[in-house]
C-alpha cells in the first residue's frame, strides 16, 4: 500500500504533463521560427536562397487559392454593398456607401478572409508536404547529410507564404469592391461618381498597407506553424493527416489572434477617420 503510494507520488498528473509538453511544443515552434527566419535573412543576404523553390511554391500556393478568393469576395462584396446600401439609405447617405464598403473591406474583411485562405489551402499544403518527408524518413536523411531541413525547406516557404498573402488580400479587395460597386450603382441607385468619390476620400493608402502588413504576418504564421506540424509528423498515414489538420486549426486561430492584437495596436497610433 505505502509502496504503490510513493510511485502515485512520484507519477506527476496528467494536467501537469500536458502541461510541460504544451510548453516544449511552444519552445520547438519558436525555435523554428528564430531559425527559419535568421536562414531566410542570411541566405537572402549572401544570394545563396533557393528562389526556384521560392517561386515553385509561392505558383502553387497562389494557384489553388486565387480561385477560392474570387470565390469569397464576390458574395463579400454583394453582401456588403446590400447591408451598406440598406444602413445608408435609411439615413439618407447614399453616397456614403463607396467609403464605408471600401474601408471594410480594406481593413477586415480581405485581410481575413486571405487567411482563411491561406490556411486553409497553404497551410494543409505545407503540413502534407513536409510530414509526408518526415514519415518516409526524408527530413532524417537530409540531417544526416549535414543539411538543415529548416534551411532547405522552412525558409522557402516561409517566404513563398510571405509573397502570397497580400496578393491574395489585393485580389480580394478588387473583387469585393468591384462586385459591391455593381451592386450599389445597378441595383441600389447609387451615382457611380458618388460611390468613387466617397471611397477615395475615406480608403486612404494606411489602410492598404495595414492589410498588406496584416496579410504577410498571417502568411508567416501560417508558414511557421504548418511547418512545424509537419516536421514533427509521427505516426504513419494516420500522423499526416492529423498534422494537417492541426496546421489548419491552429494556422487560423493564431491569423485570429493576431488580427485582434494588429487592430488594436493600429487603432492607438492610427485612429479612424470620420471627416
Amino acid at each position: 500500500m505505502s509502496a504503490t503510494t510513493a510511485e502515485e507520488r512520484r507519477t506527476p498528473p496528467a494536467a501537469a504533463t500536458r502541461a510541460a509538453d504544451s510548453m516544449r511544443t511552444h519552445g520547438r515552434l519558436l525555435r523554428l521560427t528564430f531559425r527559419s527566419t535568421a536562414f531566410l535573412v542570411t541566405d537572402l543576404l549572401r544570394g545563396r536562397l533557393p528562389l526556384k523553390e521560392v517561386l515553385v511554391q509561392a505558383w502553387f500556393y497562389f494557384s489553388v487559392s486565387a480561385l477560392p478568393a474570387v470565390l469569397v469576395a464576390l458574395p463579400l462584396g454583394v453582401v456588403i454593398a446590400v447591408q451598406v446600401g440598406s444602413m445608408t439609405d435609411s439615413v439618407g447617405a447614399n453616397s456614403m456607401a463607396g467609403a464605408v464598403g471600401g474601408m471594410g473591406v480594406m481593413q477586415q474583411i480581405a485581410p481575413l478572409a486571405a487567411a482563411l485562405l491561406i490556411g486553409g489551402a497553404g497551410g494543409s499544403a505545407i503540413a502534407a508536404d513536409l510530414a509526408s518527408r518526415t514519415i518516409r524518413d526524408e527530413i532524417d536523411a537530409l540531417r544526416t547529410m549535414g543539411i538543415d531541413p529548416h534551411q532547405r525547406l522552412v525558409a522557402p516557404r516561409i517566404l513563398a507564404m510571405l509573397l502570397v498573402a497580400p496578393m491574395l488580400s489585393v485580389l480580394i479587395i478588387l473583387m469585393s469592391v468591384i462586385a459591391s460597386f455593381a451592386v450599389a450603382s445597378l441595383g441600389q441607385g447609387v451615382a457611380p461618381g458618388s460611390y468613387w468619390l466617397s471611397f477615395g476620400s475615406f480608403a486612404s493608402v494606411t489602410d492598404l498597407v495595414v492589410c498588406l502588413l496584416k496579410a504577410a504576418v498571417f502568411g508567416f504564421l501560417v508558414a511557421v506553424i504548418s511547418s512545424q506540424r509537419g516536421l514533427e509528423a509521427r505516426g504513419g498515414p494516420k500522423g499526416v493527416a492529423d498534422a494537417v489538420n492541426a496546421a489548419v486549426v491552429l494556422g487560423i486561430l493564431a491569423c485570429m489572434i493576431a488580427n485582434l492584437f494588429i487592430t488594436q495596436v493600429v487603432l492607438m497610433f492610427v485612429p479612424m477617420r470620420f471627416l
